[in-house]
C-alpha cells in the first residue's frame, strides 16, 4: 500500500489500513524499543503503546516527514521515557534499601537478551547490551537506530530532530565509548 494512501486511509478511520500499518511497523518498532528498554514483557507493552498513539494522532500527522520517522520517533520518545522510569525507580528502591526501610538492596543486573542474536553470540549479545545501556540516552537511541534496526542517518536525524553533524557526532561517541567499555570489560576477563 502506497504511503499517502494508507495515511488516507488511516485518517478515515479504516480497520485494514491499521492492521496493515502495524504488521508492517510492529517489529520495527518492537525492535526498537527493546534495545533501549531490554525488557521483552516491557517492549511489548510500550510498543501497543506507539500503535494506540499512532491511531489515537493520527490526524495531528502533517507528513513533514515519512510515516515511518513519525513512528520511530514516538517509539524511542516512549522507550526514553520508560527507561528514564525504571532507572529512576532501580535508584529510588536503591536508596531507600540504603536507609534502612527495606532490609534488601535491589540490584537489577542487566541480563538482557536480543532475540535476534545467534545462540552462539548470546554471550557476546549481553556483554554489547549491558555496554549500551551504559551509553547517555541520546547516544543510545542513535546507535541503536544505526546499528541495530539500520537506519541511514539521514533517517536518524529525522527521527531524532537533530543535525546531520550531531548525528554523526553522537553515533561517533557512542562507538568511543563502546570499544573503551568493552576493552575495559575484555581486558578484565583476560585476566
Amino acid at each position: 500500500m502506497e504511503e499517502k494512501a494508507l495515511i488516507i486511509d488511516l485518517k478515515n478511520g479504516s480497520d485494514f489500513a491499521f492492521r496493515h500499518l502495524v504488521e508492517s511497523f510492529q517489529n520495527k518498532v518492537f525492535n526498537t524499543i527493546l534495545s533501549i528498554i531490554q525488557d521483552m514483557e516491557e517492549a511489548e507493552d510500550i510498543s501497543q503503546e506507539v500503535f494506540i498513539e499512532v491511531y489515537e494522532s493520527i490526524q495531528q500527522f502533517r507528513g513533514e516527514a515519512k510515516l515511518s520517522t513519525w513512528i520511530y520517533r514516538i517509539a524511542t520518545t516512549k522507550a526514553l521515557e520508560a527507561y528514564r522510569k525504571k532507572k529512576t525507580a532501580k535508584r529510588f528502591a536503591f536508596f531507600t534499601s540504603l536507609f534502612g526501610e527495606d532490609n534488601e538492596a535491589v540490584h537489577h543486573s542487566v541480563t538482557f537478551e536480543h532475540p535476534g542474536i545467534l545462540l552462539e553470540n548470546k554471550e557476546r549479545g549481553k556483554v554489547l547490551f549491558r555496554a549500551i545501556d551504559k551509553l547517555p540516552d541520546n547516544q543510545k537511541v542513535a546507535f541503536t537506530l544505526c546499528n541495530i534496526e539500520g537506519l541511514s542517518y539521514q533517517e536518524i536525524t529525522e527521527v531524532m530532530q537533530l543535525s546531520l553533524p550531531s548525528v554523526e557526532s553522537l553515533i561517533f561517541r557512542a562507538k568511543t565509548t563502546l570499544r573503551k567499555i568493552l576493552k575495559d570489560y575484555y581486558m578484565n576477563e583476560e585476566m
